[in-house]
């Protein structure tokens, strides 16, 4: 997918006014730069970002991280609205609203299944089909820390869409696509069906992988270095309608070093 939007208007300016604006900008852009986020996309409107792995979008209500997103650009900004959100390990694509008007019909595009969301993930086993749609309802669980789901009937309904790019001796690579937007959603769904992500600490086994486990007649000198120890999930790509202009725009995210690194051995090893 490319990036497609329409042409922001020209501001007419003094010439303090845009050099204290293109201050600013290039002050934000260094500060997200250095949590290893990436601009993709920026206008009056919205701020769409590339977020690394282990990176917070916002304070949750369980631990107060400094380093997040959110506070950096209310910092810089002045203010910034969360328009949806993805888990702290996941990477890739994440927008803001600039403003509350946009903030708001970007979150009503969410409601009405109007935004489309592209993740990649790796998982641990074969798949027995190419592609499926996983569709069960998902829960808070049960005498957990409120931020644990699982599939229960009694739960909010739920779908998600995959299919299978690559397989591999014991893995998968698969670009997934949920039809809500529930909390752990793709987690929850991919573990349901015998398939969890990989390294997945809460719904799989939290295990690091390391390229002894692949590699036949490795071994490394000293202590091994993990390849991934975070969970193998990245938000790819996303299309929706641009709230000012109204034209679809489509951007996407480049896949990170880890998973990449993944991918690399196991295409070599586990073909």
């Amino acid at each position: 997918m490319t990036p497609s939007a329409g042409r922001v208007p020209r501001l007419h300016l003094s010439p303090g006014t845009s050099i204290l604006i293109l201050v600013m900008h290039r002050k934000l852009k260094w500060r997200l730069e250095s949590t290893g986020s990436e601009i993709i996309y920026d206008d009056d409107e919205l701020l769409v970002l590339n977020k690394p792995a282990n990176l917070l979008i916002a304070p949750d209500r369980f631990k107060h991280e400094p380093n997040n997103l959110y506070g950096i650009l209310t910092e810089e900004l002045g203010k910034a609205f969360v328009v949806h959100r993805i888990d702290k390990e996941t990477s890739g694509i994440i927008m803001f609203g600039k403003t509350a008007e946009t903030h708001a019909a970007l979150m009503a595009q969410f409601e009405q299944r109007m935004v489309e969301e592209v993740y990649f993930g790796i998982v641990v086993g074969s798949m027995s089909a190419d592609a499926g749609r996983i569709e069960v309802p998902i829960v808070e669980s049960a005498g957990g820390t409120g931020l644990e789901r699982e599939t229960h009937h009694s739960g909010q309904e739920a779908a998600t869409e995959y299919r299978v790019l690559e397989r591999f001796k014991g893995y998968s690579f698969l670009e997934v696509r949920p039809r809500a937007g529930k909390m752990h959603q793709i987690r929850v769904h991919l573990q349901s069906i015998g398939a969890p992500l990989l390294c997945d600490r809460t719904y799989g086994d939290g295990k690091a992988f390391f390229l002894s486990q692949v590699k036949p007649g490795y071994r490394p000198d000293g202590d091994e270095k993990p390849l991934l120890e975070r969970t193998a999930l990245h938000a790819f790509a996303v299309s929706f309608d641009h709230p000012r202009t109204g034209g679809r725009t489509n951007l996407s995210a480049e896949m990170p070093k880890d998973m990449n690194s993944v991918l690399k051995y196991l295409r070599k090893f586990k073909a």
